[in-house]
């Protein structure tokens, strides 16, 4: 594979996983939400998907869906709304909860809640797919000694490190903000709050996209 052109890809890659998308908010939401521990874990689970997404793709999901152009519509309206769903189930286990429950309803999910939902939502977002279906077949070079699968394999190993880099950053930083504005029940809450509308945000823009 050309080092000039796994470089330009390098570049583009990394100006697309720093402009906010769905697996960027729902990262932050975590980690405003529910703090450090949640956020890396989305990190992973979000990483884990974007890891499918390179081995669909160098097995040929990318060109059967570019086959069926209606595919692409309905994962998106799926991916919108599962953060939907997710969203709703936030504000509605805050409406629950009494002032004493303020804290526990932004207490971390278990870790396998956490990575599964992350996991489905990178499966789903949009942003991902089409990075997929249009920017790396570019970078793709047939007939050289190097394997088209091989060549897919490699260039979303590159996003996937890349996302990981960003990813991790955004969830620290949400994290850490987070640790110093939830000083009280009300705060907790509130940033419960601001985390799910973030989310239905997310879901509102992915399903009109």
């Amino acid at each position: 594979m050309d080092p000039h052109a796994l470089l330009l890809f390098l570049g583009v890659d990394l100006l697309l996983v720093c402009t906010p998308g769905p697996d960027w908010l729902y990262i932050a939401a975590r980690g405003l939400g529910q703090g450090r521990t949640a956020a890396l874990t989305a990190v992973a689970g979000v990483c884990a998907g974007y890891a499918v997404h390179t081995l669909l793709s160098a097995a040929g999901l990318a060109a059967a869906l570019r086959a069926l152009p209606a595919l692409l519509p309905a994962l998106r309206l799926a991916g919108a709304g599962y953060l939907a769903f997710l969203a709703v189930t936030m504000l509605l286990a805050l409406r629950r909860g009494g002032p004493a429950d303020a804290l526990t309803a932004a207490r971390p999910q278990p870790t396998s809640v956490v990575l599964r939902q992350s996991l489905l939502t990178a499966l789903l977002n949009p942003k991902g797919l089409l990075l997929y279906l249009s920017l790396v077949p570019q970078f793709v070079t047939p007939g050289t000694t190097l394997p088209v699968a091989a060549q897919v394999t490699a260039l979303g190993a590159v996003n996937v490190l890349c996302c990981a880099a960003i990813y991790t950053a955004v969830a620290l930083t949400t994290a850490r903000l987070a640790t110093r504005l939830t000083t009280t029940p009300t705060a907790a809450r509130r940033l419960s709050a601001i985390s799910a509308v973030l989310l239905l945000a997310v879901a509102g823009v992915t399903a009109a996209a």
